[in-house]
């Protein structure tokens, strides 16, 4: 599949709306998530319109809610906005407390059409990739940085294992890589 032009716009808007942000306690720019998520929506069999979706996935939930959202529908289509939308865990203000936001989100996988979920999964291996990294580099402190803490962190992944199932191949790297935190973590060994 070759990409066009709308890619390219995907990849403005998302450098618009994201340059400031860096990624909790690493200092790294928050770009290099979204085009981490991208690249893995891609290697795992999203069209454009998905791909799209993975870049902006967060634009909604941290950069404007539904203006930036109407936004997203008028330049790249229903599609790509209703796939955004799925993969946003919050829409009202003020955001609901942590974990039942978490809890909510859940529980609207196991309905979410492929797509969705292919998005989703891209962004939470990307994260629990980046936690296991982290992890491993940093040892218990790594959870510091996280709403969740270590409990509700390790509660959450749980859930989206579960979520996720074992069918496809992002759930089953998804699921690989949970096994691997759970690994360290009950060995107590980084």
């Amino acid at each position: 599949m070759m990409l066009s032009d709308r890619y390219r716009e995907a990849l403005n808007l998302t450098f618009e709306l994201h340059r400031t942000q860096e990624r909790k306690g690493s200092g790294v720019p928050y770009v290099a998530h979204l085009l981490g998520v991208s690249s893995l929506a891609l290697e795992f069999g999203a069209d454009e319109d998905g791909a799209i979706a993975a870049l902006l996935h967060d634009a909604v939930e941290d950069q404007g809610g539904a203006p930036v959202l109407a936004r997203i529908e008028r330049q790249f289509g229903s599609k790509v906005a209703s796939i955004v939308e799925a993969c946003t865990d919050n829409l009202e203000e003020p955001k609901l407390a942590w974990r039942p936001r978490k809890e909510r989100y859940v529980a609207h996988l196991a309905a979410a059409p492929p797509a969705v979920q292919l998005v989703s999964a891209c962004d939470k291996l990307y994260n629990l990739r980046a936690i296991l990294a982290d992890y491993r580099a940093f040892g218990e402190t790594v959870w510091q940085r996280f709403s969740g803490g270590r409990e509700g962190l390790l509660w959450y992944y749980g859930a989206l294992a579960q979520a996720f199932g074992s069918e496809t191949p992002i759930a089953q790297e998804f699921q690989r890589t949970w096994s691997e935190l759970q690994r360290l973590l009950a060995n107590g060994k980084i």
